[in-house]
């Protein structure tokens, strides 16, 4: 037994066909695995990718909004309403007397002094009257004097008995109307020397002329404002000017005259015009609803121009309320008026103000708010609550409502002049 030879072939030959299942099922396990691994990953994949679709498209779903919190009030706000400037004193001119026009002296633009010589008429047919005047005058001053002399004989006859008391009577009457008739012609001299003495137009105030409208040669008519006349010129003074107001209702107690005011136009952004409220009219258009406010503004510098479009600011009490918001933050809804805010789900709330005085740029909210509410600017008049929405930085100015449009928001009033009274 010792002596036998192990046959090593036989031996690999019998290990041979178990090691190869063996490896086999390892095989398979391992296809299964991978097999199971890529099927898990691909539906991983397409998990993930549906859940990320889904997300990018409730992220695109929602509402992108600018928000703004709840201004506490000042000591005073802004009220901003359109103004008109005009000149302090703005004069057409007219001829008083009928002729062609001889010369003019001043254009527009130029700056004149009060009583400076504007322009020469040349009056053909008032010199002729006034030559037949003085004639007349002449004529009725020999007859006066004839009469005079005629009178005091006869009177000095009667005394001596020598004439009738009826005849000198007579004498001394007509000398009398011989001096109406002397008197009348002085007059008429004196009225056609002064309407010669139209020949030439002066300046009545110092000023700047505005306009010219006529020239050379051409025919004057003696006029006035409102009658077939044409207007010679057009002077203004300018170094003052009066800006004209109508103010809404609801501020008219609370503008008074000597308080400041400022200016702003829209050539100059930035810049403000000093002014004083120098009076009032006191009572409040029937038809408007608004009362008219005269500001007085120094323009000696020349910068503001007459006949301009102004915006002009009143410093106004804030009347205690609590918070301002910009006009365009409102929602005008049948159930009242109400803003839309974020909370803290980044949904939309529907909230319910009371609103107080609006201010031209921006409306006291009575209650409702906090104060720390995050308000949304410009909502959609179909934003609902609960409305899913994402908040976007607000633009510059964005939070600024345009200048008397959003505080006319308040009281429904659309144009810029105003928010209307009440």
């Amino acid at each position: 037994m010792e002596g036998k030879p192990v046959d090593e072939s036989a031996v690999t030959r019998g290990a041979t066909p178990a090691a190869a299942t063996k490896r086999g099922r390892w095989i398979a396990v391992l296809a299964v695995i991978v097999v199971l691994a890529l099927a898990v990953q691909g539906i991983w994949s397409r998990h993930d990718a549906h859940a990320t679709l889904e997300r990018d498209a409730e992220h695109a779903a929602k509402l992108t909004v600018e928000v703004v919190h709840p201004q506490k009030s000042n000591a005073t706000l802004d009220l901003v309403l359109p103004g008109n400037v005009q000149a302090y004193l703005d004069t057409p001119i007219y001829a008083r007397t009928n002729g062609y026009l001889k010369k003019w002296y001043a254009d527009i633009g130029t700056h004149v002094k009060a009583g400076q010589l504007l322009a020469e008429i040349d009056t053909p047919e008032v010199d002729d009257q006034l030559r037949a005047a003085r004639a007349d005058v002449t004529n009725a001053q020999a007859n006066y004097e004839l009469a005079k002399t005629t009178a005091d004989r006869w009177t000095d006859m009667l005394k001596n008995k020598s004439v009738s008391k009826q005849e000198t009577d007579e004498k001394v009457g007509d000398m009398l109307a011989k001096k109406g008739t002397l008197d009348a012609a002085r007059f008429n001299v004196a009225r056609l020397e002064k309407t010669q003495s139209f020949q030439k137009v002066y300046a009545p105030f110092d000023g700047i002329v505005t306009a010219r409208n006529v020239d050379v040669g051409a025919l004057i008519d003696a006029g006035s404002a409102g009658g077939p006349a044409k207007e010679l010129f057009h002077v203004a003074q300018a170094d003052r000017l009066r800006v004209y107001v109508n103010v809404p209702q609801a501020y008219s107690q609370q503008i008074h005259p000597n308080e400041a005011a400022y200016l702003t136009l829209t050539e100059t952004p930035g810049k403000h015009y000093p002014g004083t409220v120098a009076r009032t009219s006191g009572a409040v258009d029937p038809t408007q609803r608004t009362m008219l406010v005269e500001v007085a503004v120094d323009n000696r510098n020349g910068e503001l121009l007459p006949g301009a479009y102004a915006q002009v600011h009143f410093a106004l009490s804030a009347q205690a309320t609590p918070f301002t918001l910009p006009g365009n933050a409102l929602l005008f809804r049948p159930d009242g008026v109400k803003v839309a805010i974020v909370d803290e789900q980044q949904r939309v709330r529907l909230v319910k103000v009371s609103l107080g005085t609006d201010y031209g740029t921006r409306v006291a909210i009575a209650s409702g708010l906090a104060g720390n509410e995050q308000v949304i600017l410009n909502p959609q008049d179909s934003i609902v609550d609960g409305a899913p929405v994402r908040i976007v930085q607000t633009k510059a100015g964005g939070a600024k409502p345009a200048s008397g449009a959003a505080g006319g928001a308040a009281s429904g009033a659309a144009n810029a002049q105003a928010p209307a009274a009440g």
